[in-house]
């Protein structure tokens, strides 16, 4: 029998959530750049390039698709927008907001929301603005499902673009303290 492989990872701004770039055109960042990882390593879910935060990394497709569909697995964001959120807007996204999806209509499922304090998390890469361009502010936002790019379009539905966008929890496992960059190997995951 094989013995698989789990792995926590802080995925930094600016990596590609695989191991494979497809495209010829731009050099990315891939995440075998971070650890030397075995052989059929996967992402379970992905981070899109500007997203930051906690990634699951395994060698058994099995718990990878356990997690993305069929657990129903808690995903908790920390989300930067443009602006001060109004309670308005975060009721709009608590009970579900449309967004577009595969050049359809979708509208979210229901999720946990609630504006939160600014969190105290490395300076990213790329700077994000200065206070000059405006006020924003922070929100948790708490998801079962996982459409591309949902956070994103999810806060701009209700007007409030995402600047920033953390993943910090995943079921019962959290970013907590490990680096920018940083990986754990775990026996399992859940």
């Amino acid at each position: 029998m094989t013995k698989h492989r789990h792995f926590i990872i802080y995925k930094p701004y600016g990596f590609l959530s695989q191991f494979i770039n497809n495209q010829t055109k731009r050099k990315k960042k891939l995440l075998g750049e971070l650890y030397d990882f075995p052989d059929k390593t996967m992402a379970i879910g992905r981070l899109d390039v500007k997203s930051e935060g906690l990634l699951l990394l395994t060698t058994d497709g099995k718990v990878s698709d356990f997690i993305t569909t069929r657990g129903k697995i808690e995903k908790e964001y920390y989300v930067q927008v443009d602006g001060i959120i109004t309670q308005n807007a975060v009721d709009k996204l608590k009970t579900g907001v449309e967004i577009g999806f595969n050049g359809k209509k979708y509208i979210t499922k229901k999720c946990k929301v609630s504006i939160i304090k600014t969190p105290n998390f490395p300076q990213r890469i790329q700077k994000i603005r200065d206070d000059r361009h405006g006020l924003t502010s922070w929100i948790s936002i708490t998801l079962t499902e996982g459409k591309f790019r949902q956070v994103r379009k999810m806060t701009a539905a209700v007007g409030f673009p995402t600047l920033r966008l953390m993943r910090v929890r995943i079921g019962e496992i959290e970013l907590g303290n490990l680096e920018v960059g940083g990986v754990i190997e775990v026996d399992k995951f859940m």
